[in-house]
Formats: C-alpha cells, structure tokens, sequence
C-alpha cells in the first residue's frame, strides 16, 4: 500500500505539477481503490484550503440522489450544516463560484454515471490552482470520457504483502501463527492478491481452530465466499444483457482463448465482440495480454460460473451453461437437458469412458456451442508449450446405440475422439462456424453439396478414416481447412481451389493424397502445409495472384517443379527431402520477400539458378545434402544472409564456393 501511495503522490498528485488536476484511480471491485484513496486523503488533506471525501458515490446517487451530494460536498468544504440547494443545475453553480478561488482537495469514490461526475466536479476551471480531485471507479472509460489528467490502474499484492494483510485480519499481527502457515498459505493463493477477499476471509478465521480453517478452506473450494462475489458482482449487473451473456461465456467456455481466434465464434453468438469486449475490459471484468489472450480474475470467474449455477440450484439440465464435468455427466447420461442449456463443455479425465444414449442432446434445442475433449495432462506441455493432444489414450465419449440429434443452431462443434463414421443425417448445421473433430472416426462429412455460409474452420486432425473431402461449394467463407494426420485421405474435391477466403491449408502428413484440384485460385491464402504428402508429384496450376501466400511447406513429397511466379509474397518455402525435384524455376529469383529457402535432402538438386543473388531478403539457405557442385557467384549479393548451410554436398569443391564462404558479412 505504502509504495502505491508513494507512486500516487509523486507521479499524479504532487504540487509541483501545478494547476488543477483530475486523477482517476480504476480496477476490479474489491481491489482497494477506496483504500488508496483513503490513505491518500489522510496524508495530505492538511495541506489544502478545505477538502472532502464523498464515498459511495453510485449507492448515494440510487438512494438519495446528485443534489444530496452536492449538499454534502460543500458541506464538508464550508464545514456548514444546512446548505440550500433546490436542484443539480442550481447546485452546479453554487459549488462552481464557490470553489473556484480555493485550492481544494476532493475524493469521488465509487463514481459510475458520467452525471455524477457533471454535478459534482464537471471541469477544472470550477476550483483554484493547486486543487487536485480524486475519482475512483471501476470504468476507466468513463474516467477518460470525463476527462481526467492521469489514470492510476490498481494491482493485486504480491504475494509478501497479501500474506501480510490477510495475518492482520486473522491473527491482528503481520505474520501467521506457526500452525496455520500453511493453511493462511491456502487462503491467499485463493484471494489471488485481491484485497477485498483477504480482509473478508481473514476476519471471518479470526480465532479460530484449525479443524475450522480446514473445513472453510474445503467449503471455498465448493462454493465461494458470497459477501466477495456480491461486491464483485455489482459491476456485473451494470451491463447489458448482451454484455452479461459475453461475460458468462468468457468465465465458463473461453477464459484463456485468444481473442482473434475466438472472433468469429462470439460475432456468430450475436455479441459484438470488438465493441462489448472493449466494454468488459473498461469495466475491469476482464483484461486482454500482450499476446492476446483473454482473461479475467479468479474471483471475478468464480462470480460468473456462480450466477450460473443459481439459475437452477438442483437441476443442472435447467441451466444455461454446463461445464462442471459430473453436471455434464448427469444430463447427458440422464438425458436431462432442457432448451435452456445453450453450451456445455465436457473436459474428460484420462483413460475415462462415458457411455451416452443416442437421445443424449435430444432435449437441447438451443445449444449453440458444444465442446468435448480431455483434461490436458503434463505431457501435453513440453517446454511450457502445449503440443497436439494424443486423443486415443485419453479419455472419450461412446455412444454405443449411435447418435441421433444435434441442435441446428450449433456455431461451434469440438468433438475430439468422436468415434461415430458420421454426423446424425437430421443436423443441418446452417449456423456452424468451427467443426473440431480431432481422431474421430469420421469416414465422410457429407454427400453432395451443403450450404453452410457460415463455417470458417473445418478440423479433422488425425481422423484416420477420413478418405475423402466433398464438395465444398457451399462453404464459401471458410478460412482454414486442417487435415494433418488424415493418412487415409486421398481425394480433395475440385471445388477447394475456388475458396477465395481460405487463409490455412494443413494437409500435412496425407501421405495417401493423390487427387487433388488442378486450378487453384486462392487469392487469400497464407499458409499451405503439404509435408509428407508423400504421393503428390505435381503442385496445382496457380490461376491469377497468390500474393498472400506467405509459408510453403512442401517437404517429403514427389514434387518435381513448383509454379512459383504467382506467390510474388513467398517468405518461406521449404523443399527438402524433395527426392524428384532436379531444377528450380528461375521465377524464385524474383521472389523479393522470400526469406527462408530450404533444399536439404534435395539429392536430385545439382544446381541453383544464376540469378539467386537477386532475393535480398534471403536470410537462411539451407543446401545441405543436395548434388549441387557449384555456387552461382550472384551470391555475393545476398547482403541479408545469416545461416547457409552446405552440409553433406560432396560435389561442392572448395574453389566453386571460395568467393562465397569468404563474403565479409557472412559470419565466420
């Protein structure tokens, strides 16, 4: 706390910043913004002409309304008793020629309105020079629309200090009693550096045993502590139904996801996500890191799957959302679904089996979003980065008598481990964004031409029955087509080179792949995965520009020559292991933009095109194991290159690449 006033004073408040000055102070409920304020107001309140503190702002204003807080201000301010005051514009310019001579400091606690805000401290000519005017609150957009000089974020402690406040509270001293180290260790790691939660959870442990520690620790575990997430839920209930409904998403299906990735799916849910999003972040239920990832509190996650569960306390089928793993068991086994349910996200232990009738989703009408998989277990993470899952040891459904109905207004189905050959024949996913089936038993998607406008992602990761993709005309929007794994695949219709809004092809180890379109005309694609398609000798005719296409990885396959004078934005192309490619096309000398070229492995390759020393950008050229003999002497012109690597080319002699190996910027 110290160093937050500390930085407040110095950075925000001090008076040598001179004027007048608007400060904000914003985060989540229960994170200490009235604290700070507080303390802040208790250090240096002396040093103004008069000063004020109106706390609870936004209950005040429910309850008695601006002009009580306008009487009030300039009560504490005049140190008056009875102020008359009629009505808010009245009171505006009772406060504004009162104060605009005096150097004041006011504290607005808990400001939600903008109203509230325009009667009480509207703009900075109101009050003299030196005045500074604190407004804490929970949405930072409205502290920007207000027009405040600075906005000071609140954090949660660190660990030190959230140990330190919660000992106060539980013991009345700054460490924990030896006893129950570790259980106060419990109840932090819970609080997860939320002020509020630490107070409230160690007052209510005050004294007592530790068999009653235990029991409350296990208890939160359960069910969370109410007086927390009735502070956290207030700003909860500010929102739009639509915004609540975005919210519970997030806190029961998406927390974690990345906010691009997940785009299309909650556009399909009609939520306006660029702009609700934005709105959740300004009212701190949830923030979005560097990397794009969305997230939200602990506690603020434990509030909305809370309110969740009051919608039926005893009937999980009448809820809205399902996502506890023996809520899900028992509708689905029970077949106790209602219309209500709209997701439901089943996460299966490992080596679990679950038998569902075929009436399982019978009663669902509603459900727009379907996920189920495995719990990820600690070999899914190797070096702190998640690697493709491994279904067929994991846990998974059975339907043993098959499968009979899916709600047509489905946007997302993410079924890994389906082991059906195909979808009930009675679905008519219309709606559908994403279709995941990662190793499911799906020998064929459909027959025949479906108009599904709305899909952007079909993947079948592994599927290995898969053996044909049908006609996709009436997947005009689709973006990414992931097949990697399929190793019966054999066919692709025609119709895949006529996507226009494909971005991702992976057909990445297809090695049955034969038949495949023989014009493309993907003018958006940017990444195309066909390494160890084993069985494809030729690359499609390239029919007008593919400038987009960024990543081409053709490695492992028959491929003999490569159309390349369409992927003018080529960056990386990877060939090795290309065992019939003898030749590069000279059109690779005018790829401006490529930066990675690979050829290892290439033993039929004996030579590179002349003008090689035209790709600037080349960066890395790998060569290593090729037939190649000689180095065309344009390379020197390749001012850009970092690693070339010549591994394994015994025909290369020592004189035919002397001018090369000695190029000044080359690294030795």
């Amino acid at each position: 706390m110290d160093s937050c006033v500390e930085e407040m004073l110095d950075l925000y408040l001090g008076e040598e910043l001179g004027g007048v000055r608007f400060v904000g102070i914003c985060g989540m409920g229960g994170m200490g913004k009235t604290t700070l304020a507080q303390e802040i107001y208790r250090r240096i309140y002396g040093n103004f002409e008069a000063s004020s503190f109106i706390a609870n702002v936004r209950d005040k204003t429910k309850n008695r309304g601006l002009v009580s807080l306008q009487k009030e201000l300039l009560s504490k301010i005049l140190m008056e008793v009875e102020i008359n005051i009629w009505n808010v514009c009245e009171g505006i310019d009772v406060i504004r020629n009162t104060l605009r001579n005096k150097k004041v400091f006011i504290v607005l606690d808990d400001v939600d309105e903008e109203e509230q805000l325009g009667a009480l401290a509207r703009k900075h000519d109101w009050f003299g020079l030196g005045s500074r005017i604190i407004v804490t609150s929970r949405n930072s957009h409205l502290l920007t629309t207000c027009g405040v000089d600075d906005i000071y974020t609140t954090k949660g402690l660190s660990h030190d200090d959230a140990l330190q406040l919660f000992s106060w509270r539980a013991f009345h001293k700054p460490h924990p009693e030896e006893n129950f180290v570790n259980l106060s260790m419990g109840f932090v790691n819970y609080a997860k550096g939320l002020p509020l939660a630490l107070k409230v959870l160690g007052a209510s442990l005050f004294a007592k045993r530790t068999n009653e520690w235990k029991s409350a620790l296990d208890k939160l575990k359960e069910e969370p502590e109410r007086k927390i997430l009735d502070i956290l839920q207030i700003s909860f209930d500010g929102l739009t139904n639509m915004q609540k409904g975005l919210f519970l998403d997030i806190a029961c299906f998406f927390k974690g996801d990345n906010k691009d990735c997940i785009s299309d799916i909650l556009e399909s849910f009609g939520y306006y996500p660029d702009y609700n999003i934005s709105v959740l972040i300004d009212k701190s239920l949830i923030t979005i890191d560097c990397k794009g990832t969305l997230w939200m509190h602990d506690l603020l996650q434990d509030m909305g799957q809370e309110l969740v569960c009051r919608e039926s306390p005893k009937e999980p089928g009448r809820r809205s959302r399902l996502w506890i793993y023996e809520d899900v068991v028992h509708v689905l086994k029970n077949n106790t679904g209602t219309e209500v349910v709209e997701g439901i996200m089943l996460n299966l232990p490992i080596q679990k089996v679950e038998y569902l009738s075929a009436e399982a989703f019978s009663k669902m009408k509603n459900l727009r979003l379907l996920k189920i998989g495995n719990e990820k277990s600690p070999e899914d993470f190797i070096n702190g980065t998640m690697q493709l899952p491994k279904y067929f040891n994991k846990g998974k459904v059975q339907l043993p008598e098959g499968l009979s109905y899916l709600s047509n207004e489905l946007r997302v189905i993410e079924w890994h481990g389906y082991h059906l050959k195909c979808i009930p024949t009675n679905f008519q996913p219309n709606k559908l964004v994403e279709l995941r089936m990662h190793c499911s038993g799906i020998k064929q998607l459909w027959i025949g031409i479906m108009n599904l406008n709305e899909l952007k992602l079909i993947d079948l990761s592994d599927s290995q029955n898969l053996f044909e993709i049908p006609n996709l005309s009436g997947v005009p929007n689709l973006k990414q087509l992931i097949l990697q794994g399929c190793t019966r695949l054999c066919k692709i219709h025609a119709s895949l080179g006529n996507l226009k809004q494909l971005i991702r092809l992976d057909l990445k180890g297809c090695k049955c792949l034969e038949s495949r379109p023989n014009k493309i005309i993907l003018e958006s694609l940017e990444v195309c995965i066909l390494l160890g398609c084993s069985r494809l000798k030729k690359f499609p005719e390239i029919v007008g520009n593919m400038s987009h296409l960024s990543d081409l990885c053709l490695d492992k396959t028959a491929i003999k020559d490569l159309p390349l004078e369409h992927l003018t934005g080529l960056i990386k192309l990877d060939l090795r292991e290309c065992k019939n490619l003898s030749s590069l096309p000279n059109a690779i000398c005018y790829l401006k933009s490529l930066k990675t070229l690979t050829l290892s492995g290439c033993s039929k390759l004996d030579e590179l095109p002349e003008n090689l020393g035209n790709v600037e950008s080349l960066m890395e050229l790998d060569v290593s194991r090729t037939a190649i003999t000689g180095l065309p002497s344009s390379v020197v012109r390749l001012k850009n290159l970092k690693a070339l690597s010549l591994y394994g080319c015994e025909g290369l002699s020592p004189k035919s690449s002397k001018n090369f190996l000695t190029f000044p910027l080359m690294p030795r």
